[in-house]
C-alpha cells in the first residue's frame, strides 16, 4: 500500500520547509557572523563551531532571537584533545520548545587559558553542568555563581577527565565531614 501524497501535508494544509536544518543552520550562521568556525548537520542536528571571544552575544541571541528562541540549555559538557590545539572543547546542546529544533554549539577553549564565560546569568540549568565540567576537566567559568568542585572532594587535586591524568594516581584520603556541623564551602 502506497501512501497518498497529503499524508506528509501538516493539518493546515502548508508544506513544511525543504530543509528546516539546513534553513536553522543558516540562521544560525548569520547571527554568529565571525565567530563561526564551521556548521555541519548530522542526523537531524545542527552544530555550530564558534570562536570564544564574543560567544556569550551569540548565545544570547539564540536565546531570545524570534523563530529560534532557544529556551533549553540541555546538556554541556567537554572534550579534551590532548595533543589538539584548541586543547578542549565545551559543547553545549539546546532546544528550542517552539519549534523543537535542537542546536549543537561547539566552542575551543585553549588548554593555558581554559576558561569560558558562564551561562547561567542566561539558562539557569547551566549552573551544575558548569560546575561539573570545572570539576572533571578543569575549564573556568568566567562569572559563574558558585565554581567548586561538584562530584570530587575539595582536596582532590587535579581533573579526572583530562587526557594526561594519570590513571593510577592516589588521592589522599580525608575525613568523613557532616555537612550539617561543618559547611563545605570553606
Amino acid at each position: 500500500m502506497g501512501m497518498s501524497s497529503d499524508a506528509a501535508t501538516p493539518a493546515g494544509g502548508d508544506a513544511p520547509p525543504a530543509n528546516p536544518i539546513g534553513e536553522l543552520i543558516e540562521r544560525v550562521r548569520a547571527i554568529a557572523g565571525n565567530l563561526a568556525v564551521a556548521t555541519t548537520s548530522d542526523r537531524g542536528e545542527a552544530t555550530i563551531v564558534i570562536l570564544r571571544e564574543g560567544a556569550l552575544g551569540f548565545f544570547r541571541k539564540i536565546r531570545s532571537e524570534p523563530g529560534l528562541d532557544f529556551d533549553m540549555l540541555v546538556d554541556l559538557t567537554a572534550v579534551d584533545y590532548f595533543g589538539r590545539e584548541p586543547r578542549f572543547e565545551v559543547v553545549y546542546h539546546f532546544l528550542s520548545l517552539a519549534t523543537n529544533h535542537r542546536l549543537r554549539v561547539k566552542v575551543g577553549v585553549p588548554e593555558n587559558d581554559a576558561r569560558v564565560h558562564s551561562l547561567v546569568e542566561i539558562w539557569k540549568s547551566a549552573n551544575w553542568m558548569e560546575r561539573e565540567v570545572w570539576d572533571f576537566f578543569g575549564i573556568r567559568f568566567d562569572g559563574h555563581p558558585d565554581l567548586r568542585r561538584i562530584l570530587m572532594y575539595e582536596e582532590f587535586k587535579g581533573h579526572p577527565l583530562r587526557k594526561d591524568y594519570p590513571f593510577d594516581k592516589r588521592q589522599p584520603l580525608t575525613e568523613e565531614r557532616d555537612p550539617i556541623v561543618q559547611d563545605w564551602k570553606f
